[in-house]
């Protein structure tokens, strides 16, 4: 069986952005809520700050999207390379 290298790459991208913007969107509302996991990703993407309103929230969610997305056409790239 091989998995959809496009379908992995959207689900992946929108699973991760999703989860980051309401990460961030919960910091703006709630400033003790996953300091440390956004700190952490401020450190892993450039330019990301958290903390800033609502541009935070665009740059948070832009960068969870592309990076899963890669993240999930690799994997799923890889994993029909494997199994065949």
């Amino acid at each position: 069986m091989k998995l959809s290298i496009k379908g992995f790459a959207l689900a992946g991208a929108i699973v991760w952005g999703l989860g980051m913007c309401l990460v961030i969107i919960a910091n703006t509302i709630s400033p003790d809520y996953a300091v440390d996991f956004l700190t952490v990703m401020g450190s892993i993407y450039p330019g990301f700050e958290y903390g800033q309103g609502a541009n935070s929230i665009i740059v948070g969610t832009l960068y969870g999207v592309i990076d899963a997305g890669i993240a999930g056409a690799v994997f799923a790239w890889l994993y029909n390379c494997l199994a065949r």
